[in-house]
């Protein structure tokens, strides 16, 4: 268990990074990770080892920082023009691992637009783990896992950050 107070600056966190990828704010997304993040969505359930399984995606800070350079160039045919999303993010979880971590999970909803395509509405619900860091006395994310509800049928391409 962790404190109210606690508990609160993670929603009030997990609000804010759901907001700024919702907004394509990626600069200001960025600077909420760890400089060791590790950013994994695998093809099926989180259990055992990202490096043992198949993965939608399985990256690094660097990958992570390599992926929000590509979005922000304007030439990502993929996000042009962006799609319009909005997440929401609900029953979230959290416990203290101590050393400034804090273990957290939530479920989500994340509603898109494919502007660049059909103009459909598309929907992928799913769960995330996330681990939190105090570095400096403010929330840092040092991982986040997202295990979509679809993840076992394939997906369309990940183009976004989820």
């Amino acid at each position: 268990m962790i404190a109210a107070d606690v508990h609160a600056e993670v929603e009030a966190f997990l609000y804010r990074e759901a907001r700024l990828a919702d907004e394509f704010q990626l600069d200001e997304w960025e600077a909420l990770l760890t400089e060791d993040f590790h950013y994994w969505v695998p093809a099926g359930r989180i259990v055992g080892d990202p490096s043992e399984q198949l993965s939608y995606l399985n990256d690094n800070r660097t990958r992570v920082a390599t992926r929000i350079r590509q979005l922000k160039t304007g030439k990502r045919l993929s996000q042009l023009p962006f799609s319009p999303m909005r997440r929401i993010i609900s029953n979230i979880e959290a416990s203290d691992l101590g050393d400034d971590e804090i273990s957290t999970k939530a479920n989500f909803v994340i509603y898109e637009i494919a502007a660049q395509s059909t103009g459909e509405l598309r929907v992928w619900p799913g769960h995330a783990q996330y681990r939190l860091r105090r570095v400096e006395g403010t929330l840092r994310m040092s991982a986040k896992w997202v295990e979509l509800v679809t993840a076992e049928i394939g997906q369309r391409n990940l183009t976004f950050l989820i």
